[in-house]
């Protein structure tokens, strides 16, 4: 007969209770320039629209998730997976691997510019590579047995079910740098004609009295 283990079900009630105590998708993080000159970091971009970013933050998993088979894209929707790397990192490319090899859906952050160490430090509170995120559980550096018990206690599946059309995002920098279009710009430029003040020509100089004016009359 095939005993119970009284311990397994607690530990994926506290694994799975980790995972959702926090669960937050990775967006980019954005630099903002003011108008001041002043720096500021936002998860959230500026409310200038017309503003246009220098480095693009990622698109939200949610677009590539909506091909993914049901099960799947609950789970992912639910705890999502982000992988943050770095340039020269072979600890970066096994966390890649066994994402990859076990068909887990990812977003996938690199840190390569002063920015981005500065925003990884803020999230982990380092700076060391590969960090991942499962829902709200941070994994800093790369254990396989860790990864795979935290990924199983999420729901993922152990063998790959991607769909054979199935495209993983592009890794995009963890920072995007976004400036904001100064006020005094923005209100010049939406000011309407009306408000422009004219500037009349000079007067035309007294040239003095003439033949045909001998009395030196300006009209």
């Amino acid at each position: 007969m095939k005993m119970h283990n009284p311990l397994t079900t607690p530990l994926l009630a506290s694994l799975l209770m980790v995972l959702a105590s926090a669960s937050v998708q990775a967006q980019g993080v954005y630099r903002i320039v003011g108008p001041d000159g002043k720096v500021t970091f936002s998860d959230r971009p500026p409310a200038d629209a017309s503003a246009q970013p220098a480095r693009a933050a990622a698109a939200p998993p949610a677009a590539a998730n909506a091909a993914l088979p049901y099960d799947l894209r609950q789970t992912a929707s639910r705890f999502p997976v982000t992988l943050y790397t770095g340039n020269d990192c072979p600890p970066c490319t096994s966390a890649r691997n066994l994402l990859t090899s076990r068909g887990i859906p990812f977003t996938e952050r690199t840190v390569s510019s002063n920015e981005d160490i500065a925003a990884l430090q803020r999230l982990s509170g380092n700076s060391s590579l590969p960090f991942g995120t499962i829902g709200g559980q941070q994994l800093a550096g790369f254990s396989e047995g860790e990864w795979t018990q935290y990924l199983d206690a999420a729901g993922y599946p152990k063998q790959s079910q991607l769909p054979g059309n199935y495209r993983q995002p592009a890794p995009t920098p963890l920072v995007a740098i976004k400036a904001v279009e100064p006020a005094t710009a923005a209100a010049a430029a939406s000011a309407p004609a009306s408000a422009v003040p004219r500037v009349r020509p000079p007067a035309p100089a007294n040239e003095g009295p003439s033949p045909s004016n001998p009395a030196g009359i300006r009209f």
